[in-house]
């Protein structure tokens, strides 16, 4: 079985590729798994042989409600006795994101078997120097995409090795940028609605956290919130902005070709 989170389509996309090509079942958690994992439990079917988490990665860690949901659902016994995998997206590299999986889950006395990065298009857009990619450079990840979740899906079937993308200075960017980012750059409050939001709601449906409202025709965000940016990312009128970071930056959504 594999679970996932996802927040532009790109996890998504993999994890129903890797599904196909394994004949995987597929659960995507829930606004209330992601919200309260302490009141749900996580289980699988009799025919499942594995257990693998799926996931973008935040900033070459975790993303921290997935961490928290990893950390404090109750699992089935039967979901205990699988081995587990992990698959993260990533827009360029990975880091040491397996790491920090590989100790939430071995905490909690699973069996923790290899790890998969498959390189997609960036979808950060909430600090300086970050961006989209330009269309030929997602397009060339999304077509480069297939072949690696193929070397995945071989590799899971042949008890072959883990396939990661490290990049430059891994424990750096694991080690020290993950811990602050999650500390000073993963406040929701900057969102909110520029004057060409015509109150659709299309942001508030599709929020996989069920943390944004519509008060007046306007969204507003509250705490939960998953920093996934589907919101900024799905508005037909690009009018939701994170403070003054995202007036001139572009959009990003995994559409099937």
């Amino acid at each position: 079985m594999i679970v996932f989170f996802s927040g532009t389509g790109n996890t998504r996309h993999c994890a129903e590729m890797l599904a196909e090509r394994l004949g995987e079942s597929l659960h995507e958690f829930s606004p209330q798994e992601l919200r309260h994992p302490e009141e749900c439990s996580l289980a699988c079917g009799s025919d499942d042989v594995r257990i693998i988490w799926a996931f973008p990665t935040y900033s070459w860690g975790v993303p921290p409600v997935v961490a928290n949901l990893m950390q404090n659902i109750n699992l089935t016994d039967r979901v205990k006795q699988l081995p587990h995998y992990m698959l993260t997206t990533c827009g360029d590299d990975m880091a040491f994101a397996d790491r920090q999986w590989r100790k939430i889950l071995t905490r909690k006395g699973l069996e923790c078997l290899h790890a998969f990065a498959v390189v997609m298009p960036n979808t950060y857009v909430l600090m300086k120097g970050f961006d989209t990619d330009p269309a030929e450079l997602a397009k060339s990840k999304i077509e480069a995409s297939a072949q690696t979740l193929q070397e995945i899906a071989e590799a899971i079937e042949n008890s072959g090795a883990s396939l990661t993308v490290r990049g430059r200075f891994p424990w750096i960017k694991s080690a020290i940028i993950y811990p602050w980012f999650r500390r000073f750059a993963m406040s929701p409050r900057p969102f909110h609605a520029v004057d060409r939001c015509i109150g659709c709601g299309l942001c508030a449906k599709s929020c996989p956290m069920a943390n944004i409202s519509m008060k007046q025709g306007r969204p507003h965000w509250g705490a939960d919130c998953a920093m996934c940016l589907r919101c900024y990312h799905i508005c037909p009128r690009h009018a939701v902005a994170y403070g003054k970071a995202t007036g001139a930056k572009g959009q990003y959504l995994f559409k099937k070709t």
